[in-house]
């Protein structure tokens, strides 16, 4: 045997070692779809505990959101909507403050499947993920929703009263928060295709016209607002997070 070969040998043996899946144990298709059942049931009395403990203190979360609308009034237009957008707004709430048990479900589920390789790269993207999520709320709060408010505010201020649905505003606020932060998760998606070599750095960048002209569009689609400001903020976020995930692929050699 060559000493090439001698060399090659304990590197064979290690790259077996990442790729194995440890502690494998078969379960039979019922058996995962059993689990499945449970962990879905945990997440939902996560979320359901959540939003509960969200609902006592739902006019404080409502206050909060509404700081972004300035001195505009909120009607009440027909009887038990701030009702109905405060269990909504606890509903959203608790999602949130849920997620993590959420994940840890999702995780577990998962996890047994995967390789040593894959279990390792795993813990950085779950974490990433969830700070992007939260950096995504952030910038719909304090930039997205800003400034489509005050294009609306501004287009009619001299000749129609600012008065405004209390349903209307929170839909329009809680769906462009979580869409920014789904949005967000770009790096996170690229970072994957990375790592199972289903995606090089080089064919990201290749298709740099594609990218400009989708985030264009996702833009304009996600933003519920007409205005070109806002839709201009969210495609510049969505351009510098696609092009920053393909800088992380750069930077773990794919």
């Amino acid at each position: 045997m060559t000493t090439q070969e001698l060399e090659q040998k304990p590197q064979a043996k290690n790259e077996d070692y990442w790729d194995e899946i440890p502690n494998q144990a078969e379960m039979g298709f019922f058996d995962h779809l059993e689990e499945l059942r449970q962990r879905i049931f945990v997440s939902l009395i996560a979320m359901a505990i959540g939003a509960i403990s969200c609902f006592f203190f739902v006019k404080n979360i409502v206050a909060w959101l509404e700081i972004p609308a300035g001195d505009v009034k909120f009607l009440q237009l027909a009887p038990g909507e701030f009702f109905f957008v405060s269990i909504q707004v606890a509903g959203y709430t608790g999602i949130l403050f849920s997620a993590p048990v959420i994940l840890y479900q999702i995780v577990q589920f998962v996890v047994p499947g995967l390789t040593r390789k894959e279990r390792k790269a795993l813990a950085p993207v779950v974490f990433g993920s969830s700070i992007l999520f939260f950096a995504g709320l952030a910038f719909a709060y304090y930039l997205l929703i800003p400034a489509a408010l005050n294009f609306f505010i501004n287009y009619g201020a001299d000749v129609v009263e600012q008065l405004w649905s209390i349903d209307k505003y929170f839909k329009f606020v809680l769906s462009l928060m979580f869409l920014t932060g789904l949005t967000f998760q770009i790096p996170v998606i690229q970072l994957l295709l990375g790592t199972l070599n289903l995606v090089s750095s080089q064919q990201m960048l290749s298709g740099w016209r594609i990218v400009v002209l989708s985030a264009t569009i996702l833009g304009a689609v996600i933003t519920p607002s007409t205005d070109p400001l806002t839709q201009c903020l969210l495609g510049g976020a969505v351009l510098a997070l696609y092009f920053g995930g393909v800088t992380m692929v750069k930077l773990i050699g794919k």
